[in-house]
């Protein structure tokens, strides 16, 4: 697909990239086939192929449909569906990243949105603070109206310990903004099952967001700026430890992402390049360290996961939890349009409820369809949106304790 690029982005480093990103699009639809916006909304306008032409019109100049533009960016969930199926490697997600940078600088949101996405933000991007206030949230929440009573979240006080560990190998988590409240034994769970595997598992108290809140919300300077923080934080332990270990995707695909984010920044590009290679998911570890060993005894017990999309289609981790819990002894059974996002996707669940809404309502129909004892997740941010009192989501790893 050819750009005319307008005056004012040619011969710029945006210009350069849009029109490289866009060039590589064909138009030949398969995209739309996975989009789960444009198979729950029917628009063209609100599926991959669509959007691109959207942001190639605001690239060649169009200036009279900006709130439109936005209006149907701001519907995109980011799960990178799309990325999986297109034949010709476009990428997606680096096309809608300028698109929504380009038009942040040109458009202004109203007041009230402007202000609801600083504040989740801010809340999100400082873990401690956020503890404080779902903890305090718990006081207040049975008074809430019933409509929006579950959609608080709720600190939690961990059940586990982390074991006593002083193995040489030593990996580093991540806590993580919502994790370390909402789901504390996430990591201690980690903690407990790489110890079986002689390795220990540590957090680095100081490290905080590693951005993608901030990236959520459109505001990629302020997402910049809190990566570097954790940078600056991890950067001391690159020589001392043997990964960082991801129990959140959201996370994980956020980090090993950092040498295109950090991709103009001569300061911070190869520190951020060594974090990102240093990078693995959970399940990867766990699958290496499990190589060749027998498998556990059947544990009589049915489970559905839900792969997220942060770990499906952002790392390219497809079906590596689902062995993992069939060689500890689970029968995984199969989950319906498994490819499809829960409605989640970071923030969007807050700022896109209607539409998020529906999405759960689906991907909880198809978790359940084979009637499973456990359900469970590999992101912090699925876990929540698809929990229900009664019928709790886990994270994948609390199955192999």
């Amino acid at each position: 697909m050819k750009t005319s690029l307008a005056v004012e982005f040619q011969d710029t480093r945006t210009g350069e990239e849009a029109e490289a990103l866009i060039g590589k699009c064909v138009h030949c639809g398969f995209c739309n086939a996975t989009c789960p916006t444009y198979q729950l909304l029917g628009d063209e306008m609100d599926g991959p192929r669509g959007r691109i032409y959207l942001m190639k019109q605001m690239f060649e100049g169009e200036r009279q449909s900006l709130d439109k533009i936005q209006f149907h960016l701001d519907r995109c969930l980011t799960c990178r569906n799309c990325e999986t199926t297109c034949p010709s490697g476009v990428q997606y997600a680096k096309i809608l990243e300028l698109g929504r940078a380009t038009l942040s600088s040109k458009t202004r949101r109203g007041g009230f949105e402007t202000l609801f996405r600083s504040m989740i933000a801010a809340m999100l991007r400082q873990p401690r603070f956020f503890k404080l206030m779902s903890t305090m949230a718990g006081w207040v929440k049975p008074l809430a109206p019933k409509i929006i009573r579950k959609k608080i979240p709720v600190a939690r006080k961990p059940a586990l310990d982390w074991p006593d560990q002083k193995s040489p190998r030593t990996m580093i988590a991540l806590s993580g903004c919502a994790q370390g409240a909402l789901a504390p034994d996430t990591n201690r769970a980690a903690a407990q099952v790489l110890s079986r595997y002689g390795i220990s598992m540590i957090e680095v108290p100081a490290a905080g967001c590693c951005g993608a809140v901030d990236l959520h919300t459109t505001n990629e300077h302020k997402g910049i700026e809190v990566a570097r923080k954790l940078i600056d934080v991890w950067t001391p332990h690159l020589d001392g430890i043997e990964a960082f270990v991801m129990t959140a995707s959201g996370c994980g695909v956020t980090i090993r992402e950092y040498p295109h984010l950090f991709r103009h920044d001569s300061e911070y590009l190869e520190k951020a390049t060594r974090i990102a290679e240093k990078t693995l998911d959970l399940s990867e570890i766990i699958e290496r360290e499990i190589d060749g060993k027998p498998k556990s005894p059947d544990r009589g017990k049915k489970v559905a996961f839900h792969a997220p999309c942060t770990l499906q289609h952002g790392q390219k981790l497809p079906g590596r939890i689902e062995k993992i819990l069939e060689w500890s002894g689970y029968d995984v059974v199969p989950v319906k349009d498994g490819n499809l996002c829960c409605g989640s996707a970071g923030t969007y669940s807050l700022l896109q409820p209607a539409i998020s809404s529906r999405l759960r309502q689906n991907k909880l129909n198809a978790l359940y369809e084979s009637a499973p004892d456990l359900v469970c997740t590999a992101n912090i941010g699925c876990q929540m949106h698809l929990s229900d009192p009664g019928k709790p989501v886990h994270h994948w790893i609390e199955l192999l304790l």
